[in-house]
């Protein structure tokens, strides 16, 4: 639900703001005395810089402070920084005296256990991240000797999202003393062109801050600069103490000529969606509310006031009601009604008599509201061109009736059934907030909490603001059919007047001369297509302004908000799918370098000539939801370390095990190379080879199995200049299809891409993909740039090993292995070049004897009743090292393998992949 957003920029800055002694005196808080400018205990914070480049809507901010240590010893100084939860840290840095010390981003479990050691060696001192009302804390500390100078510098990147028809930046500073050089920039890039564009601060007066003060825009460039002198910071005219403790807010928005915008570079795209000008979609509306013990005083008259001020905003069109639960559940109507003047008086004095009351059902009191709307749309009772939205308010967990979470959220789901979104409203911290927000998405809706304080009445006004005015339903994003890989969420339920709908993707040519992009959705009076057509060419030229763009600011706009809905979905995921969405997010999450909840920032730092080793996490809004995974095998992290079997995996993916695959004991097949089929016989502790010399676009059976419905196929190419004598030729596979027809399930795989089909319904892979595609007993595992895993239940399973070879080699090219791993569920009647040799046979290789080369004696075969004469040789067995492979001694089997397969090699050929 990407409509209802939160403010979008948040940053709080505390800079030297906790000064200790070295060696032996206690933490202390700063007090006032007088000090010269600039200075405190010694450490004087000479330049402070919050640099803001936003780029098509994409944020890239960079907090910079300089200090300097005046004293003649050793001092400690933090560094504090507050940054949106939405936010995703990208970089830390601290330089000292012209050393720079980076943060790298690891995999959680593995930056943990490096943490643990440094802690368990004394050499921590810390770094630390907590969350707030809409801000996460950042605060690291560091020993600065005598004279030293240090620099901290931290960097995040989020997508900054349309709240209420704009665009809002929300710093909140607070240097707490004098700064020689303090700066707030921000440089804003729109290709729209910039219609709006203002800056605030609530702790200096507009004279005073006219002064500080430019801001511009023209064109799509927007600039805001506020840089106080000394005597603007100080509190007074004589005081060493700053006034700059508030609030700075930038807000703009951009042209809407059109309601949509695409823009694309380097192969990636962002399509932005926010018409204007529509009528509003009538609502048919339940708030369904909690009124047990617990929400009685300031929490209960709170929300009376908020119920009373939306009734206000409620419109004649819309429809609506209450549910009140307690430890029972009561209505203010047996149906909706309609928004009448009537019916709104008569639902404020409704409103005033609420009374808190009892236990907390939870549960009746949504199915109550759920069924209310089902029933007044079955029996028509609203309008047919409406939408349906349930608002539910608690403070507290289920205590009475169905109290089981799980329970709770699969009656809720069955009930609704996919046709309206649930908005979940938690007030305060003294509940389930996992809960709520689980059931909300899992329903098209999303959760919020409403923080108990003076101006929670504000926060449900403010929420219920932000869904009032739907302008459209049904809303589906589609693009041109197999021109796109990896589209970000692209079907919202409503869209919100005043919000913005962002779906990013990749290109699957990026040299395409047009991009064309269609918006579908359902109006109040009918339904509507929007189309954007883009010229490649004059999208170049529209993004010339390189001094403001920040390099592939789509592409990593693309993963922050692919990362983003990643994390989302996997709240609801379990089992493999869970495993498949962890894997994903994951791997962005190390490849874009964000910390993520899955990820953390590792910061070696100086201390007393040790090491120092800092950890940077991101905390989440409740309890932590590991997501274990407890592969029966052990498990391997990205760095490669061993575990115990059975000890938890905390987010390790399985793309983390199955890139370092072991090749079993089983029987083991496959074909490689030239193409080189090789056969392992455990009972022999040997192995037989063969080739199949044959044109480069001739399509071999490999496998088929008539019972199960197995069959593969693999196409041969050549090399880029190919002998025209059959027997020098080289050749390769060079694409395969592996299919299952009782399934429905195809898979193509070339050296550029794996295609899937299921039924009609297709997916296109890169192998610059690490992704898990899991559907009733199949599993298809692409490892990025390796191989990829094809696993049918548990007795079936193919791995395909990608060749690559320098793109500008003047004769060879990229090419393919097939590698049968697992064959035991294969039936009998299993045949093909491979799949002939599942069943159990034999050999006998007798009469060995020096051939023309030394290194490869002759011998005699019999096998399936024939003499052959073979020459023992070795083959690659690439399944474990991509890269070297492993040598495997077999007997080569000459003339394709006449004798040992059975007919000759012409009988398995086939017309096309499937």
């Amino acid at each position: 639900m990407a409509s209802v957003p939160w403010p979008c920029l948040i940053l709080v800055l505390l800079s030297g703001v906790v000064v200790r002694g070295f060696p032996g005196s206690p933490s202390q808080l700063l007090e006032k005395r007088s000090l010269p400018e600039g200075e405190v205990d010694g450490i004087e914070v000479y330049s402070t810089k919050i640099s803001c480049k936003v780029t098509s809507r994409f944020a890239h901010n960079v907090v910079t402070t300089r200090a300097v240590n005046r004293a003649n010893t050793a001092k400690e100084v933090s560094f504090d920084v507050e940054l949106p939860k939405t936010a995703f840290i990208t970089n830390f840095t601290l330089t000292i005296d012209g050393v720079t010390y980076p943060g790298n981003v690891k995999e959680k479990e593995v930056a943990k256990k490096q943490y643990e050691k440094a802690v368990s060696q004394g050499k921590t001192a810390g770094l630390v991240k907590a969350s707030g009302r809409k801000l996460e804390k950042f605060t690291v500390s560091v020993n600065v000797a005598a004279g030293s100078k240090i620099t901290f510098e931290l960097t995040y990147e989020e997508l900054l999202k349309r709240h209420k028809g704009k665009y809002e930046m929300y710093l909140k500073v607070q240097p707490k003393q004098l700064v020689k050089h303090f700066e707030i920039e921000a440089d804003i890039f729109e290709p729209q062109g910039i219609s709006t564009l203002d800056a605030k601060a609530s702790f200096i007066t507009n004279d005073v801050l006219g002064s500080a003060l430019t801001k511009s825009f023209s064109g799509k460039k927007g600039h805001v600069s506020f840089m106080p002198s000394l005597d603007q910071q100080r509190s007074c005219p004589a005081c060493t103490e700053s006034l700059i403790n508030g609030d700075f807010t930038i807000t703009y928005d951009v042209n809407r000529e059109s309601p949509a915008n695409v823009q694309v570079v380097n192969g990636y795209f962002v399509h932005f969606f926010a018409p204007q000008g529509l009528p509003v979609v009538p609502k048919n509306i339940v708030f369904v509310i909690d009124i047990s013990g617990s929400m009685q005083g300031r929490k209960m008259e709170q929300t009376k006031g908020a119920l009373l001020k939306i009734l206000e905003d409620v419109k004649e069109d819309d429809y609506l009601n209450f549910i009140l639960f307690s430890g029972d559940v009561t209505t203010w109507k047996d149906n909706l009604v309609q928004a009448t003047p009537e019916n709104i008086q008569e639902a404020r004095a409704f409103v005033r008599n609420i009374q808190d009351q009892g236990m907390t059902n939870i549960n009746d009191g949504l199915l109550r509201g759920i069924s209310m709307l089902n029933k007044a749309q079955e029996e028509n009772r609203v309008p047919e061109r409406s939408t349906s939205i349930v608002i539910m308010l608690t403070d507290g967990d289920a205590n009475v009736g169905e109290s089981r979470p799980e329970k709770i959220q699969e009656n809720v789901r069955n009930a609704i059934g996919g046709k309206f979104p649930l908005y979940n409203l938690g007030f305060g911290h003294n509940l389930n907030y996992n809960f709520l927000e689980n059931m909300a998405l899992e329903n098209h809706g999303l959760a919020r909490r409403i923080y108990e304080d003076s101006d929670a009445n504000l926060q449900l006004q403010g929420f219920y603001e932000e869904v009032a005015n739907p302008l459209l339903t049904g809303v589906e994003v589609e693009y041109p059919e197999n021109a796109i890989l990896d589209l970000t969420q692209n079907t919202y339920k409503h869209f919100y007047d005043g919000s913005e709908i962002v779906v990013a993707g990749r290109l699957v040519d990026e040299d395409m001369n047009n991009f064309k992009a269609d918006v579908k959705g359902h109006g109040a009076i009918n339904d509507l297509t929007f189309t954007e057509e883009v010229d490649m060419k004059e999208m170049e030229q529209a993004l010339q302004e390189r001094d403001y763009i920040f390099g592939n600011y789509i592409e990593r706009l693309w993963a922050y908000l692919t990362i983003e809905q990643l994390l989302e979905r996997r709240k609801n995921a379990q089992g493999d799918e869970q495993e498949n969405l962890t894997a994903q997010a994951l791997d962005l999450s190390l490849k874009y370098h964000f910390v993520t909840p899955l990820t953390s920032m590792v910061v070696t730092k100086p201390e007393d000539n040790e090491n120092q080793t800092a950890l940077i996490d991101k905390p989440g809004e409740g309890p932590v939801d590991t997501g274990e995974l407890q592969p029966a095998a052990g498990c391997v992290s990205q760095e490669g370390d061993k575990r115990e079997p059975g000890s938890p995996c905390q987010e390790i993916p399985s793309m983390a095990y199955l890139n370092s695959y072991q090749a079993p004991l089983a029987p083991y097949y496959y074909v490689d190379g030239d193409p080189h089929f090789i056969i392992q016989v455990v009972e022999k502790d040997d192995a037989i080879c063969f080739n199949i010399n044959e044109e480069p676009g001739t399509v071999l059976r490999l496998v088929q199995d008539p019972i199960t419905g197995f069959t593969v196929n693999g196409q041969i190419i050549g090399d880029k200049r190919g002998s025209p004598n059959s027997e020098t030729r080289k050749t390769y596979f060079g694409k395969l299809g592996i299919a299952n027809a009782q399934m429905d399930f195809r898979i193509k795989v070339t050296p550029e891409k794996i295609t899937l089909w299921n039924g009609a319904a297709q997916s296109t892979f890169s192998w610059l993909d690490t992704v898990k595609v899991t559907q009733d007993g199949l599993s298809v595992m692409i490892n990025r740039k390796k191989n990829m895993v094809v696993s049918f239940g548990d007795g079936a399973t193919f791995v395909v090993v990608l060749h690559q070879v320098w793109k500008k080699h003047p004769v060879h090219q990229d090419f393919l292995g097939f590698y049968v791993v697992d064959s035991h569920r294969m039936s009998a009647q299993t045949h093909g070049l491979l799949g002939q040799f599942f069943h159990p046979f034999d050999f006998q290789v007798s009469g060995i004897h020096p051939g023309s080369d030394p290194a490869k004696p002759h011998a005699t075969m019999v096998v399936k009743n024939h003499r052959l004469t073979v020459t023992r040789g070795s083959q690659k067995d690439y399944g474990k090292d991509v890269s070297n492979g492993t040598k495997v001694a077999c007997w080569f089997v000459h003339n394709n393998g006449e004798g040992l397969i059975d007919g000759v090699h012409s009988d398995y050929i086939v017309p096309d992949l499937f």
